[in-house]
C-alpha cells in the first residue's frame, strides 16, 4: 500500500511537520529531475560530438565479433553514465536519508545493496541485451515487433521468479506469525477465487524505517508481504485495510491489466522511437541501424517517449488506487481505520499530503494522501 509517487520509494520519519516533509519531497523530485536532465545531456553529448564514434572504433579495435564488442560498447557507456549518476544517487539515496532520520543503513550496507543489484542483474541483462542486438542486427526495420515480444515475455518470466528467487537476495521472508491476523486475512479472501502462496512479513527495517506492503508475483508465485515495520507499529485492524487495499488490486484485475496496457505501450513505443530512430540516424552521420555508435540515439528516443507517456500511466494508476480503496472500505466496513492508516503512513514515510496538482499529475503514481482520505469519507 504504497503512498510514494512515481518512481520514488516511500520514506517515513515519525510525527514529521508538513513543511519537512514537503522540503523532504522537493529535494527528492528536484534530484530526480536534475538526474534525468543530466543523463539526457550526457546521452546527446556523446552522440552530437562523435563520442559514441571514437567508443566504436575502440571497442573493434580488440574484437572481431560483433556481439562481444556491442557488450563493451555498452558496458563503457554504461559504466560512464554510472559514474556521472553516482554522485546524485549517493546524495539523494543515503545523505538525504540519514538528514532526515530516515535510513538504517551504514554507508558500506548502502554500497553493497547497489553492488548486490548490479551481480543480480549482470545475468539478466546481458542475455537480453545480446538478444535485443541480434534482433537489431537481423532484422533491421523490423528489430522493434521481436524486441517487444521479447520484453513481454521476459515481463511475465520475471514476475513468476522473482519473489521466489530474487527478492530473497535482499530481504529475509517469514510466514507471518500473527494467526489471528492471518485468519482475518484469509477471511478477506473467500470468494475472491484468490489463491496465494502464502502471507510473509519480510525485515524492510534492514535498509529503512519505512512501513510498507505489497501483492507480488504472478500464478503460483502469487504472495502478500508485510514490511516488519508495519507489523511493528500498525494496529491489526490498519493492517488488514492496507491488505484488502492489495487485494482490491486482485480483484479489479489491475494487476493484467497493468500487463496489457504495458505491452500495448512496449509495442507502441518501440514502434515509434524505430521510426523516430531511423529518421534521425542521418542527422549525425550514422549509416546503419545496428552500427553501435548510433545506439545511445535510440536510447534517447526511448527516455523520450518514456517521459512523454509517464504522467498517462500515472493517471491510470491513481485510478486503480481510488479502486483499490474504495474495495478496501467496503471490504472492511473500517473507513476510519483506513484513515488512520493513511496518515500514519504519511508520518511515517513523510510523504507530501498535498502536493501541487501539476506536480501529482506529473510525478505521482498514487492520489495524494488528503485525496485519497477525503475520498474514503465519501458514501
Amino acid at each position: 500500500m504504497n503512498v510514494a509517487r512515481a518512481g520514488e520509494e516511500p520514506v517515513n520519519s515519525p510525527s514529521a511537520p508538513p513543511s519537512q516533509a514537503k522540503k523532504y519531497n522537493r529535494i527528492k523530485l528536484l534530484f530526480s529531475l536534475t538526474g534525468t536532465v543530466i543523463s539526457f545531456i550526457f546521452t546527446f553529448a556523446i552522440v552530437a560530438l562523435g563520442f559514441s564514434l571514437r567508443i566504436e572504433r575502440f571497442v573493434h579495435e580488440y574484437l572481431q565479433s560483433p556481439y562481444y564488442a556491442f557488450l563493451l560498447f555498452a558496458a563503457l557507456l554504461g559504466g560512464l553514465n554510472g559514474l556521472l549518476s553516482f554522485p546524485l544517487s549517493f546524495y539523494s539515496g543515503f545523505i538525504l536519508e540519514h538528514r532526515y532520520h530516515l535510513s538504517n543503513q551504514t554507508f558500506l550496507q548502502w554500497l553493497w545493496e547497489h553492488v548486490k543489484a548490479l551481480l543480480v542483474s549482470i545475468p539478466i541483462a546481458v542475455p537480453l541485451a545480446v538478444l535485443f542486438y541480434f534482433f537489431l542486427h537481423t532484422y533491421q526495420e523490423l528489430w522493434w515487433l521481436p524486441v517487444a515480444t521479447s520484453m513481454f515475455v521476459v515481463s511475465i518470466a520475471l514476475s513468476k521468479i522473482a519473489p521466489v528467487f530474487i527478492m530473497p537476495l535482499f530481504y529475509k521472508f517469514t510466514p507471518l506469525e500473527n494467526e489471528t491476523l492471518k485468519e482475518r486475512i484469509l477471511r478477506l479472501c473467500k470468494n475472491t477465487k484468490m489463491n496465494i502462496t502464502g502471507i510473509f512479513t519480510f525485515n524492510l527495517s534492514k535498509t529503512t524505517k519505512k512501513a510498507n506492503a505489497g501483492f507480488t508475483g504472478i500464478g503460483k508465485s502469487k504472495r502478500i508481504i508485510l514490511g516488519d515495520t508495519l507489523m511493528e507499529h500498525f494496529s491489526d485492524d490498519e493492517i488488514e485495510t492496507v491488505f484488502a487495499h492489495e487485494l482490491g488490486h486482485y480483484v479489479h484485475g489491475h494487476i493484467w491489466k497493468n500487463i496489457l496496457v504495458g505491452t500495448l505501450g512496449i509495442y507502441v513505443g518501440l514502434f515509434l522511437t524505430s521510426r523516430l530512430y531511423l529518421v534521425s540516424l542521418g542527422w549525425f552521420g550514422f549509416t546503419a541501424v545496428d552500427q553501435l555508435a548510433a545506439l545511445p540515439l535510440l536510447i534517447l528516443w526511448l527516455g523520450i517517449y518514456s517521459l512523454v507517456t509517464s504522467p498517462l500511466s500515472n493517471m491510470l494508476s491513481r485510478k486503480y488506487e481510488y479502486q483499490a480503496d474504495r474495495y478496501a472500505i467496503d471490504k472492511t466496513g473500517n473507513a476510519s481505520a483506513f484513515a488512520s492508516t493513511m496518515k500514519k503512513l504519511a508520518e511515517m514515510n513523510l510523504a507530501d499530503t498535498a502536493p501541487h496538482p501539476l506536480v501529482e499529475f506529473l510525478f505521482y503514481s498514487h492520489p495524494s494522501i488528503e485525496k485519497r482520505i477525503r475520498a474514503a469519507e465519501k458514501p
